[in-house]
């Protein structure tokens, strides 16, 4: 017999789905041969042992009852189907009044999220204490702006601004109670955080995933069916697509103005790269990378001084305006790895940080990005630069270019709102 947990995790599935307006609610349809509820859950039970609860729409709790066996298998003494309300509030609250008294932390999770990673499942668990809440994010990629009506009226600091995602996790009391207290004062909120703060309790941040984005339109049902394509579509394109390989280097010297760029992120009070846009080689190397894999030419012809709309441009308008080339081709994005040379800046305590923000202006496609030092050798050595080689892998489709393979070249927008 398992071992009693002391976490849960509630599973939201009870939303209708009108955004993706697939004749169904969102949690049952289809991504591949298995259902978006089918594909989260499997990611649950992937995780450690907890309690699981899946909320379901009125009437499709047979079919939750259904998919959580066929994703529990030996676990299924440790889960269970309720009823949602007609708010996400009204859902959750019915997905913890049938919470096991050993229960202590409760994660929340949008079924939505189907591609969730059980390893930011268990980074969620870990970091949950009695007092406060744990919400995963994602740095904002995109230049926001502040509008009135048809009107832009300036630009918004995204540096203070995240993208939250779920699994949100909390000290089981202290979300109760905040729950108890949203009824009476009759308050909905958009989110667990929300209304966890709104309570007067702490939330902390952890690192979120590329791949935990929320399937709520067409487009990112495209998305989730192209990154599940390899592993399970084999009667698809995935089969038969042939890799291509591209290497991409890139060198710039330290001496531009304001803070350095690299890797996607600000590093203020670092020595900047100099360069046509921001400098950052990373990026760069990481475009002629791909560019080479698709036999596109290089970031030279595309990017280069004679395109003036690039410059001061950063590494997400670069690698999203190559993704789109490549899609518009006939190709889809394997992955990337990238290592750059160099003294500065310090790069560990930020590598999660930067693979998701490359990662995300590649539509989700997996990237890395290691740093290392030369031992004092060479231009790196010497502080007077940095150097960047990329590794990138494309499949090319077999598709016609312009088919667009079910993948919006807008997907690179994050649009995901909890």
């Amino acid at each position: 017999m398992l071992p009693v947990p002391t976490a849960a995790i509630i599973v939201v599935a009870a939303g209708s789905g009108t955004r993706l307006d697939a004749g169904a609610p969102k949690a049952f349809v289809g991504i591949d041969t298995h259902s978006i509820l089918r594909h989260a859950l499997d990611g649950v039970f992937a995780a450690a042992p907890a309690q699981v609860v899946v909320v379901a729409p009125a009437g499709f709790e047979g079919d939750a009852e259904t998919e959580l066996r066929a994703a529990a298998g030996d676990r299924i003494d440790l889960a269970r189907v309720v009823t949602g309300g007609g708010t996400r509030q009204e859902s959750v609250a019915a997905g913890l009044a049938a919470l096991w008294g050993d229960v202590s932390t409760v994660l929340v999770h949008d079924a939505a999220r189907a591609l969730t990673p059980p390893s930011l499942i268990d980074a969620v668990v870990a970091a949950v204490d009695e007092r406060t809440g744990v919400l995963p994010t994602l740095p904002v990629v995109d230049t926001l702006k502040h509008v009135d009506g048809h009107t832009v009226v300036g630009p918004v600091d995204r540096s203070a601004l995240a993208a939250a995602q779920t699994p949100q996790g909390f000290p089981r009391a202290l979300l109760e109670a905040a729950y108890a207290q949203a009824a009476r004062d009759g308050v909905e909120y958009t989110d667990d955080a929300a209304l966890f703060a709104a309570a007067g309790h702490p939330v902390q941040r952890i690192d979120g995933s590329a791949r935990g984005f929320k399937i709520t339109t067409p487009d990112d049902l495209d998305r989730a069916r192209q990154l599940l394509a390899p592993s399970s579509r084999p009667d698809t394109w995935a089969l038969t697509a042939a890799p291509r390989v591209g290497v991409g280097t890139d060198v710039h010297a330290f001496g531009g103005t304001g803070n350095l760029w690299l890797a996607g992120l600000e590093w203020p009070g670092e020595q900047p790269l100099s360069g046509h846009s921001d400098g950052d080689a990373v990026a760069h190397a990481m475009v002629d990378a791909l560019l080479g894999a698709a036999g596109l030419g290089d970031i030279g012809e595309h990017f280069g001084t004679a395109h003036p709309e690039y410059a001061g441009a950063h590494a997400e308008v670069f690698l999203a305006r190559t993704r789109e080339m490549l899609v518009e081709r006939g190709f889809r994005i394997g992955n990337v790895s990238v290592q750059f040379q160099g003294n500065r800046p310090r790069f560990s305590a930020r590598r999660i940080e930067a693979e998701g923000v490359l990662s995300a202006a590649l539509g989700g496609a997996p990237v890395s990005v290691a740093a290392t030092t030369t031992d004092g050798l060479g231009f790196p050595g010497r502080a007077e630069g940095i150097a960047v080689t990329a590794v990138a892998i494309v499949f090319d489709t077999g598709l016609p270019p312009g088919a667009g393979h079910g993948v919006s070249t807008q997907a690179t927008a994050e649009r995901e709102q909890s």
